[in-house]
């Protein structure tokens, strides 16, 4: 991959935004409440997907996150699978309740 990638927090919006070449590539939906980021949905544009962008923004996203102190909530699938293949962070996660 040639382009040149951009990572940002896009509070505003409530994401973490992955740019590739001036285009948005990807996003991490979050909210944050009570020293906690919940993430809530990942967004991986389809042309952009098999280049490792989900992978970048996931460690950006979670980086981000420990660094601000705040404990990690993945109720995204996407997130919740980087988060098992990375256990570095497993002190930063708190579990996801069941739903039934």
């Amino acid at each position: 991959m040639s382009e040149e990638i951009e990572l940002a927090e896009v509070a505003e919006r409530s994401r973490y935004e992955i740019r590739s070449g001036g285009e948005v590539a990807g996003f991490a939906m979050y909210r944050r409440a009570a020293g906690r980021t919940t993430f809530t949905h990942t967004i991986v544009k389809p042309e952009f997907e098999g280049k490792g962008i989900g992978s970048r923004l996931a460690r950006f996203a979670l980086d981000d996150t420990v660094a601000r102190g705040e404990r990690i909530l993945p109720e995204c699938p996407f997130i919740r699978a980087y988060l098992e293949r990375h256990p570095e962070y497993a002190d930063a996660v708190d579990p996801v309740e069941p739903t039934e």
